[in-house]
């Protein structure tokens, strides 16, 4: 289990790089599927450094949208001034897309949550 944690937090940190680059690479809630992440990793994982550095960078990204003049949106224009506002945004939704899925997937996982059969 400790394993899977540790190569979702590692592709996890991987797919922000990438979106900082333009690739937008990692579909959250299929990556885990394909994974077979069970709902202890995912609940790890929501409450690791990764998500909570994850929710950083989106609050910083809307802060950083939002404008102004003050020190703090100095210094953000400063860390995200390469970023177009388009691609600043995209990112922002990208990067609360991949928590969405998280939190989508360890709901899917909870107990009594049966498997369709198929005929």
């Amino acid at each position: 289990m400790n394993v899977i944690f540790n190569e979702v937090q590692y592709d996890v940190e991987r797919a922000i790089d990438y979106a900082f680059q333009g690739k937008f690479v990692l579909n959250f809630y299929e990556y885990l599927k394909i994974k077979g992440a069970i709902k202890q990793v995912v609940e790890d994982f929501l409450e690791s450094k990764t998500v909570d550095n994850l929710n950083e960078v989106v609050n910083d990204l809307e802060t950083y949208l939002e404008g102004g003049s003050d020190n703090q949106h100095k210094q953000l224009r400063e860390a995200y001034g390469h970023l177009s506002k388009p691609q600043a945004r995209k990112i922002k939704d990208y990067l609360i897309n991949i928590l969405e899925d998280a939190r989508k997937y360890n709901y899917d996982k909870r107990k009594g949550r049966r498997k369709k059969q198929t005929k």
